[in-house]
């Protein structure tokens, strides 16, 4: 019986991605900095760099990790990036629509398995590089006008499809905004990066990733919270530590031009 149970438990392992690899967890009260363009500044004393997966060098993430940091790498999952080096791999059947105010990008068929298989590679990537996690970004496709009939089941199983790849390679992985499956996702992912949940009223839902001691990283871009109008941002960092996420107010840029941490 028992060395039934090893074999049954070693076939899901293969089949999750899983298999023997342990992986970066971070908790719940983990600091961070998100900056994905511009020269990346390093000084921060925080426990987490978010930086571009492709645009930041081994060199770099090497430095920043003899800092005592860790290394969280972004890269598009959901959409194809016209100046990315690896862009042509990605069939025309795979990209439809494009992103509205993003000039380059086309959203992705993530049900495709030329597009899986570039994504794998771009895990792979991150693993070379020395990345201790990864940011896979549009992620939540099935709520926008992508030009493919995704859906919320599509999206359930592509985001799980990059988590159990991710951990098969020791890669701790955040999930990327996709707030209407925060509950059915939270058991994959490490951690959670959002954007604007306070301005769109969706933070309440994130207490199933820190009810269970993963961070929840939160950028605000809203004007009143920089210039802190009528105390916005003081009651905006109040509101947050109370409910254990961890917010950066931050240019759309994210070139790191201004940053106001709520920790």
């Amino acid at each position: 019986m028992a060395t039934g149970l090893v074999v049954a438990a070693a076939a899901f392992a293969a089949t999750t991605g899983a298999q023997a690899q342990s992986w970066w967890k971070p908790g719940v009260a983990t600091t961070w900095q998100w900056q994905l363009s511009g020269t990346l500044n390093t000084s921060y004393n925080v426990a987490v760099y978010d930086i571009d997966l492709f645009d930041t060098s081994a060199q770099t993430i090497a430095q920043l990790k003899a800092q005592g940091r860790k290394v969280l790498c972004y890269f598009s999952a959901g959409s194809s990036e016209n100046w990315r080096p690896d862009f042509n791999r990605f069939n025309a059947a795979d990209m439809g629509n494009a992103l509205d105010g993003w000039e380059g990008e086309k959203w992705l068929d993530t049900r495709s398995a030329n597009v899986r298989a570039v994504m794998l590679s771009r895990l792979d990537l991150a693993v070379s590089k020395g990345c201790d996690g990864v940011e896979p970004d549009n992620v939540d496709g099935y709520t926008n006008g992508t030009g493919f009939p995704l859906t919320a089941a599509t999206q359930l199983d592509y985001n799980k499809y990059l988590a159990n790849a991710a951990h098969g390679r020791g890669l701790a992985i955040a999930l990327k905004n996709d707030v209407d499956q925060l509950a059915q996702l939270e058991p994959y992912f490490d951690m959670a990066v959002n954007e604007q949940c306070n301005q769109y009223d969706e933070c309440g839902g994130y207490s199933v990733f820190t009810s269970k001691n993963k961070p929840v990283f939160n950028a605000e871009y809203a004007s009143k919270y920089r210039k802190n109008t009528n105390g916005a941002r003081d009651k905006l960092c109040t509101k947050m530590l109370a409910a254990k996420i961890r917010t950066l107010v931050l240019p759309l840029d994210l070139n790191d031009a201004y940053r106001y941490s709520c920790d």
